[in-house]
């Protein structure tokens, strides 16, 4: 099978779009070397009408060119002309849901849709069950063409050594509106006036999230290299995530890789994620995360729990599961397709 993957993504400097295509990418062909797994992007051209025309023609000419038998969107999108089978996965439902939580998403909004309703793509991928419930309900699609495939954190993050002198809480991810930073910034101010910990703000920043000043205490690293993501996670008293809404969230899964403690918030992809090995706590509720962060400081037995239950949650989740429950997702679209056409 030759299945060529949508590599768009992979012009994102970090984040889990990327991270997601380059995962799975190298896990499948670990995993399946009698497949074949091209990576395919848009040739450089200004976005508009030679975008349009890549999805309608431009990449049926390119997969046409290699022989791809299926064709895998990874970033909501798939060929406007079902020449053949496609995959696309829907990683959340974040862009229907809060307009300022994608401010520069409208095409994706307005084409992905047509895309899933019209049965353009012939299968849908989710990273949960959770986000699989959502797109079923939404775009009122075959529940029989939507999978819950897990992502998973990458073998290279484990417990390492922490190099940051004092002690901090950890925020990694991409500095964005949905993540509810605000929020935890109001909960940490309080926080520190009980227990002197520092708050860790890493993630590259996208243009729609304000700069932030600095004031004691606070450190934004912005993007982290890679080799250093682990000793970041493992360092930390504890990793927390109030976000406002997951299609999976992956960050957890890497800090619980690294044996940190995670606090998040009550999304119920990330409680479907965590299943009991985080501590989690309302998004909007700064009192109560104001109380966890206190008791993370506070109490180092509650925290050693934690750090037990993240290492034996991490286990859970593989890339090479990923990639195997992926692959029979493009062996079903293929069959699908067939049928359709005979």
């Amino acid at each position: 099978m030759r299945v060529a993957l949508d590599a768009a993504p992979l012009t994102l400097s970090s984040g889990g779009l990327a991270r997601y295509v380059r995962e799975l990418h190298r896990a499948l062909e670990a995993a399946f070397p009698e497949d074949e797994f091209p990576l395919l992007a848009q040739p450089a051209a200004p976005r508009g009408f030679s975008e349009r025309r890549w999805w309608l023609c431009g990449l049926a000419r390119e997969l046409a060119r290699r022989r791809v038998d299926v064709f895998h969107g990874t970033n909501f999108e798939v060929p406007y002309l079902p020449l053949r089978p496609s995959v696309l996965t829907l990683h959340d439902l974040s862009p229907w849901m809060e307009a300022a939580w994608h401010s520069g998403a409208d095409r994706v909004r307005r084409r992905t849709p047509y895309l899933v309703g019209l049965g353009l793509a012939t299968m849908v991928v989710t990273p949960s069950q959770t986000v699989r419930r959502q797109v079923i309900e939404r775009f009122r699609v075959s529940p029989q063409r939507v999978v819950a495939v897990p992502e998973a954190a990458a073998s290279h993050l484990h417990p390492a050594p922490g190099s940051h002198a004092e002690p901090y809480f950890l925020f990694l991810a991409t500095l964005e509106p949905r993540k509810n930073i605000r929020m935890l910034l109001e909960a940490w101010r309080e926080a520190r006036k009980r227990a002197p910990v520092d708050l860790v703000l890493a993630g590259r920043r996208r243009e729609d999230f304000p700069a932030l000043p600095e004031e004691p205490g606070l450190t934004v690293l912005g993007e982290i290299a890679e080799e250093r993501l682990a000793a970041w996670y493992s360092g930390a008293l504890a990793f927390v995530y109030p976000s406002l809404y997951e299609g999976f969230g992956l960050p957890v899964v890497e800090a619980m890789q690294c044996g940190a403690a995670v606090i998040a918030s009550r999304d119920p992809a990330i409680s479907e994620v965590a299943a009991g090995a985080a501590v989690q706590v309302d998004a909007r509720d700064a009192r109560g995360w104001t109380e966890a962060l206190v008791a993370a400081a506070t109490r180092p037995e509650w925290i050693a729990g934690l750090r037990a239950k993240s290492l034996e949650r991490a286990r859970d989740f593989s890339w090479e599961r990923t990639a195997r429950l992926t692959r029979e997702v493009y062996q079903e679209a293929l069959e699908r397709f067939g049928a359709a056409d005979s």
